[in-house]
């Protein structure tokens, strides 16, 4: 059961960040974005990485994503801007992500209710794992992450002020 939760998150994980890339409002991509981080969640969760997974909601779904609806808000200052938002904001809009993030929250709450499950996790991955990984053998690629997401920031930066230069 557990391989089919897991089949079924990825699933959902794939078609959300298919949508991600197709929609042209960026809130919509947001929306799906949200909805494919938490099924990577689930899917940590199901490997036997609840502290990852608690990770993945926490500082994507959560801490980057308030980030990208501020870049958004920022970019965004002019009447037409806030009319055009309404329009992004329709419930037809927010059916596909509710109903992936619907699926994802019953999977979940399967997953917590079925006894035995952490019987039938493999091992389970705590917090000083992933620290020693992160500061062992990984140091390397956490810090060229780090520059690039600094060098997509200030990249953002540069773009965002370049079409406020423009208006």
């Amino acid at each position: 059961m557990l391989n089919a939760i897991f089949d079924i998150s990825a699933a959902i994980a794939v078609l959300a960040t298919a949508m991600v890339i197709t929609r042209a409002h960026a809130v919509h991509a947001l929306l799906y974005l949200i909805v494919s981080l938490l099924a990577v969640a689930v899917a940590f969760f199901v490997l036997g990485a609840p502290f990852a997974a608690a990770l993945e909601v926490i500082i994507y779904a959560g801490a980057i994503m308030v980030l990208f609806v501020f870049v958004i808000m920022m970019l965004n200052l002019s009447d037409r801007a806030s009319t055009l938002e309404r329009s992004w904001l329709s419930p037809a809009a927010w059916f596909g992500p509710a109903f992936l993030a619907s699926l994802l929250a019953i999977e979940l709450l399967y997953l917590l209710v079925t006894a035995g499950l952490t019987h039938t996790i493999a091992a389970e991955i705590g917090a000083r794992s992933v620290g020693l990984a992160l500061v062992g053998p990984y140091m390397l690629a956490v810090e060229l992450a780090s520059f690039l997401l600094l060098a997509g920031l200030v990249g953002a930066f540069h773009i965002g002020r370049s079409i406020d230069l423009d208006r």
